[in-house]
């Protein structure tokens, strides 16, 4: 729910001793409507779910592979590669490995191609405020 109104007063850490900036303003409903049609916060959307879908459906494809062969093909998991390490457990821990990895690739994107779209897109909202 979007409102003009300002934030509550109080109910923070801070005291007011503390907090003497004057308030911002905030932008109005209408401005955060009239950005979300803009054909430059469409392309940030677009730049993201590019991004973002075929990862998961990839991430998703290879979480559900695991499980299934876990399910289905035991006598492959439970094939001993040295020691007693096997398949399933060398599997097992890359799907952490791939978890940091796609954080990892995520936030190098986010940072490079998202933040700097992101940011003009704020500013110009804060400064027509």
């Amino acid at each position: 729910m979007a409102t003009d109104a300002p934030p509550p007063e109080g109910g923070t850490a801070s005291s007011p001793a503390q907090n003497t900036a004057a308030p911002t303003a905030q932008p109005t409903t209408a401005q955060f409507v009239e950005v979300q049609e803009s054909t430059e916060f469409g392309e940030l959307r677009r730049t993201y779910r590019s991004f973002a879908f075929p990862l998961t459906v990839v991430f998703i494809a290879w979480y559900l592979l695991y499980v299934l062969l876990s399910n289905y093909a035991g006598d492959f998991m439970g094939t001993k590669l040295f020691g007693n390490i096997n398949v399933a457990l060398v599997l097992g821990l890359a799907q952490f490995l791939t978890t940091f990895l796609i954080a990892w690739f995520y936030a190098r994107h986010a940072s490079r191609r998202l933040d700097p779209k992101a940011d003009i897109i704020k500013s110009r909202m804060e400064a027509d405020a």
